[in-house]
């Protein structure tokens, strides 16, 4: 495999797809370790989280890496989460990730809301749920308390979104 050579622009927001290896539903049911691990490696790499959300093989963040690379910090968590993951499942080797994942750098406000709505609407969109509001994993009920949403957002019609989100 070839060394994929990522670029990374200081003071850029990014816009993260990892998925789990061979599509293995794995996050929500392990969602514990899952967020230990987010939050272990958000604070030992100083990153701030902005948006998210945890599927059974995927997961969407939206981050604020700062001083940090984003690659870093992914390959941290995975490695965090991995070794949580495996301890719980008495397993010893195999792979839990995909070995890339999918990075986009935020070009403008326009571009930063509809991320933040493809996060939230993801759920829906994967036919988890009718409203991003009944899935437990994700930052949507942070952003209607600070007024971002409304209550009945994303439940009353299907949203399409332009573009390429890393499924």
């Amino acid at each position: 495999m070839s060394k994929l050579l990522r670029y990374y622009e200081k003071g850029s927001i990014y816009f993260l797809t990892v998925v789990t290896h061979q599509r293995n539903n794995i996050l929500v049911s392990s969602y514990t370790f899952f967020k230990e691990s987010l939050d272990k490696m958000v604070s030992k790499h100083n990153i701030e989280l902005i948006a998210w959300v945890v599927l059974p093989d995927h997961f969407h963040i939206l981050i604020d890496p700062k001083d940090n690379n984003p690659a870093s910090f992914i390959h941290d968590f995975k490695l965090s989460f991995g070794a949580y993951y495996r301890k719980e499942k008495n397993l010893y080797s195999g792979r839990v990730w995909q070995s890339r994942f999918w990075d986009h750098i935020i070009r403008d406000q326009q571009d930063y809301n509809n991320h933040i709505d493809y996060i939230h609407y993801n759920p829906v969109k994967h036919s988890y749920v009718n409203s991003p509001f009944d899935w437990n994993y994700s930052s949507i009920n942070e952003f209607e308390k600070r007024g971002y949403y409304q209550k009945d957002w994303g439940e009353k019609r299907r949203i399409d979104f332009d573009g390429d989100f890393g499924e």
